[in-house]
């Protein structure tokens, strides 16, 4: 669809709206605000508390609310004001962004929504019609974390690795630039960051084999300004900037061939006063660090966090968390400025709590570290080498020569779900996990065109964990509250599901986190005490928000169940918020608010249907296995257990048996989101694929009869 069709159908159905809405538009809160968001608003946040004008409300990402007409005393009366329905089962990870009554948010695949904020009526929305052929290259399901608003604009990055300008009035195209190679499977799943006229986004994909980069584009033109690629290419090619010669001496082999990963696909924060930008880094493209670069090698700028210059894109300072990273410990989780007081002196501190499980305070000025120490259960470090900055490796994660069970997995000790940092409690509220992972070495690795080309077998790994007959591991998921300056824990609450929301801490002495099992629940910041829950019916991974509109706080979140631990969560994640139809809601919480909260339908766990008979061999299962672990694991789930995101082969019905090769060669069900996989599989494989699910289906289905037999 050309960019004058698109911009034609999104005008006509903003009038459409305009009109059936009798005016609401042109009397709602967009005719009032002042959406001239700006560099100088964002670093004065505080001044207009009530809004929550970028990602993490200030450039430091805090996270903190001042607000504090809701606080401990009366969150007992906090009701539900309003909700409104997505209509998507689909993962929701936005963090919304509230300009004086105006909220903007996205939904799965990168549909942006304006709604009124008081009342949650829709008000305008735009659909960047992403392929939904496209999710196939989509690590962590077809997810969204948000927007930018900036001078009258809306800024979004979409799945197929567009980013886009609207009209922040109308919701009018102006504006799109593909930032991405759509010959690779690159996605873009975060929110931009806006700093000085300048949009930041990064990408998404190295599972899949490609190279990460950050990129600044001009906010009114879109023209590009600059751009810088967290891994070298092809050495024997000009470098693309001077800091990718010094990187290139930290790899071995050809790690260009399939990439070499260092995906920015989250996290950033800006220091004004230092005019300095933070980026975080992902993981290796493959994980395995033997398969990636042969003969060694931290590998710059995997798994690091980068120091910028915002004008020119160049780089001031870096610090790898992970030098040689083996795990896919990335460095994408959310980074927090704040000024501690470090061994007597006040510092400028950047803290983070990446996958690899030590929580990390460094000198944002100069990128010293000033402390690293696990927050959660570690078994592949000792700790970190303070002299060095390094981890010292125990051999514990070392799968190269042998299997091993390492902590944290690759979720990690904390994923993508925002921290929070209260400045007056000086504590970090951290979303902290406890998954342990298997890990075995693929001898016989190839890099595969649209697969997870991850240098570990999948498979063989979880067989032999199987096989072992080991007591299963222990997983959970908790809030925990940090003292960063002391180094220690201070308070916990374990939750029944390993994988839960981002959190929000205000001055009324509150902590907020929504849970993968369908509550949201406010905690007493300084105690960790529980005040005050309500049951959603639906898991939450995305951040809460407050903002105020006519003299009443708002307590905001979008609620609804997916991203990489409902996908690959397996039977954990399926107990729990699969338990409930998942059709997102965005939901906002006042002070005797009086909303009947949505009626969310309960399902019910059936018999698994009688699959057809199937006379393939096991050596055919095992190559539908692997074919399986390679192409469509990471959206219906390990073993071919799907917790309720998308469907659950082992449930297909005979409609779905008898077209499986027209589904999965000829795209049968393409414009539901089930794309073709005729330029990667055979023929001869999808009848291997089918023999797999078949096998599953029989396996569960053969051991729920045992159970009921009993």
């Amino acid at each position: 669809m050309s960019v004058l069709t698109q911009r034609t159908r999104v005008l006509t159905v903003w009038v459409l709206t305009l009109v059936l809405s009798q005016g609401v538009l042109a009397q709602g809160p967009l005719s009032k605000a002042n959406l001239n968001v700006d560099g100088k608003r964002i670093s004065n946040a505080d001044e207009e508390s009530g809004n929550w004008l970028a990602h993490g409300r200030t450039y430091s990402e805090q996270r903190f609310s001042p607000l504090k007409n809701i606080n401990a005393d009366n969150v007992k009366d906090l009701g539900l004001a309003w909700s409104f329905s997505t209509d998507s089962g689909r993962g929701h990870e936005a963090s919304p962004i509230v300009v004086d009554g105006a909220m903007f948010i996205t939904l799965p695949w990168s549909i942006v929504i304006a709604l009124d904020a008081k009342t949650g009526d829709e008000l305008w929305r735009y659909d960047p019609l992403v392929p939904r052929s496209w999710g196939r290259n989509a690590c962590c399901d077809v997810v969204n974390r948000g927007v930018a608003v900036w001078k009258g604009f809306v800024y979004f990055g979409s799945l197929d690795g567009r980013l886009i300008s609207l009209d922040a009035k109308t919701g009018e195209l102006v504006w799109e630039k593909q930032t991405t190679d759509k010959d690779r499977p690159y996605t873009i799943t975060g929110a931009p960051r806006i700093v000085k006229d300048k949009v930041i986004i990064g990408n998404g994909g190295a599972e899949l084999g490609v190279r990460g980069y950050i990129t600044a584009y001009d906010a009114i033109s879109g023209d590009l300004v600059w751009r810088f690629f967290t891994v070298p290419g092809d050495p024997s090619k000009p470098f693309e900037h001077p800091e990718l010669e010094e990187a290139a001496k930290t790899w071995n082999g050809e790690w260009w061939e399939i990439g070499g990963g260092g995906t920015a696909w989250d996290s950033m924060a800006y220091d004004p006063e230092l005019d300095t930008l933070y980026v975080g880094t992902g993981n290796g493209s493959p994980w395995n660090r033997e398969l990636r670069s042969p003969g060694g090698g931290d590998n710059l700028y995997l798994s690091s966090i980068l120091a910028m210059n915002p004008d020119t894109g160049r780089l001031k300072w870096h610090y790898q968390t992970t030098p040689m990273d083996n795990w896919d410990y990335t460095a994408t989780q959310h980074i927090i400025l704040a000024d501690l007081p470090i061994d007597g002196k006040e510092r400028k501190v950047l803290m983070q709590a990446p996958k690899n499980g030590f929580f990390y305070v460094l000198d944002r000025e100069t990128g010293e570290l000033l402390s690293a120490d696990t927050y959660v259960d570690i078994n592949w470090a000792s700790h970190v080498d303070m002299k060095t900055g390094r981890p010292v490796e125990t051999g514990g994660g070392d799968y190269q020569s042998g299997f091993k069970v390492v902590l944290p997995s690759p979720t990690g000790g904390h994923n993508w779900h925002p921290m929070t940092y209260s400045p007056d409690t000086q504590l970090v509220y951290i979303p902290a996990i406890l998954e342990p992972f298997p890990f075995m070495h693929q001898p016989d690795f190839k890099y595969q065109k649209g697969a997870w080309n991850l240098g570990v077998d999948f498979p063989k790994s979880v067989a032999f964990a199987i096989q072992s007959k080991a007591p299963a591991p222990e997983t959970s998921g908790h809030l925990k509250a940090w003292n960063p300056v002391k180094k220690k824990e201070v308070w916990r609450v374990v939750h029944p599901t390993m994988a839960n929301g981002g959190i929000l801490s205000t001055a009324g002495n509150l902590v907020f986190q929504g849970t993968g099992d369908g509550r949201f629940v406010a905690y007493a910041a300084d105690s960790g005490d529980k005040l005050w829950e309500v049951k959603t019916n639906l898991g939450i991974v995305a951040p809460p928000i407050s903002y105020s509109v006519d003299g009443d706080q708002y307590i905001a979140v979008l609620a609804g169940w997916g991203g990489v631990p409902s996908i690959i969560g397996g039977d954990v994640a399926h107990a729990s918020a699969a338990k409930f139809a998942n059709f997102g809601q965005m939901m906002a919480f006042k002070i005797e608010g009086s909303t009947a909260m949505p009626e969310i339908a309960a399902k019910r766990i059936t018999m698994i249907p009688q699959p057809p008979v199937s006379s393939a061999s096991s050596a055919t299962v095992i190559q539908g296995q692997n074919l399986y672990h390679q192409y469509c694991f990471q959206c219906h789930g390990s073993l071919a257990v799907s917790a309720g995101v998308v469907s659950d082969l082992r449930y297909s019905t005979k409609v779905v048996h008898e077209n499986f090769k027209k589904i999965v060669l000829e795209g049968m069900l393409e414009g539901a989101g089930m794309a073709r996989f005729d330029d990667l599989i055979s023929e001869e494989d999808a009848e291997a694929l089918h023999a797999y699910i078949i096998f599953r289906a029989n396996q569960d289905r053969t051991a729920m009869l045992e159970a009921e037999n009993q």
